[in-house]
């Protein structure tokens, strides 16, 4: 009896395994053919690479010896600038005499040393210069010379936890006291969200709450104050806040 021999699928798995082949050898020629054409456009552009290479490293280089012999021998002056006015900064917030004549001897400096507003100028740049835009927008703020407060102030930045919030709400405080009460409460909450702490953010949330009062947005105040009340119960600010939750209360229903 003649046998049936099944040789079609020796027949397509031969053609399969010669199209692998084929495809694999496609891939590779052309892996080949781009390779081949990436060294021509480095060898044909290689002094322009070496160039922009070279411009680099020598930016990294010039920043490293900037950093090393420039920035850093200046952050070292202005520290030791700042120490002068420093002084007589904290002479006026420790005495309660000649508190203004300390306050202006720590802006404007004496004896031949720099105070506060020419080291915010001359060391621009410097963490010490950017600390004495906050010292200075403090001193002209107890001086009660506030649109000079808010120019110090607004140029001062800081990562701080409490020096940041403190720096903004002591704008709110200029912005009140020259009666700009929308700017006052835009930073007052500003000063209150900056950091989210149990000393700077109810004091401030605080006086945003009576500002608001003083506008006449009396449901703002009561959001402001119920927030004081529900996220910072253990704050100075939250022991007699019913009183002004009430006095808000009664207010918004008039």
């Amino acid at each position: 009896m003649a046998t049936y021999k099944k040789t079609g699928s020796k027949v397509k798995k031969t053609q399969h395994n010669t199209e692998e082949k084929y495809t694999t050898a496609e891939v590779f020629n052309t892996l080949d053919e781009t390779a081949s054409k990436s060294e021509q456009w480095v060898i044909k552009n290689q002094n322009q690479i070496f160039i922009v290479l070279g411009v680099i490293v020598a930016g990294i280089l010039a920043f490293l010896a900037y950093q090393k012999y420039v920035q850093a021998p200046k952050e070292k002056e202005a520290a030791d600038e700042l120490a002068f006015p420093k002084a007589y900064f904290e002479d006026a917030i420790n005495n309660s005499v000649a508190v203004d004549s300390l306050l202006t001897l720590s802006l404007n400096g004496a004896d031949g040393k720099y105070g506060f507003v020419d080291i915010a100028t001359e060391y621009s740049g410097t963490k010490a210069g950017n600390l004495a835009n906050y010292y200075a927008g403090i001193a002209y703020l107890k001086l009660k010379n506030y649109e000079e407060a808010i120019k110090f102030l607004e140029n001062f930045s800081s990562e701080d936890e409490l020096l940041a919030p403190i720096a903004k709400g002591a704008m709110g405080d200029a912005f009140a006291d020259i009666n700009q009460l929308d700017d006052a409460l835009e930073y007052y909450l500003k000063a209150a969200d900056l950091r989210d702490n149990n000393f700077s953010t109810p004091l401030f949330l605080f006086k945003a709450g009576n500002t608001a009062m003083d506008l006449g947005k009396y449901d703002k105040a009561l959001d402001i104050f119920n927030r004081i009340k529900t996220d910072y119960p253990n704050s100075n600010e939250a022991k007699n806040i019913d009183i002004y939750i009430n006095k808000a209360t009664f207010a918004s229903k008039q």
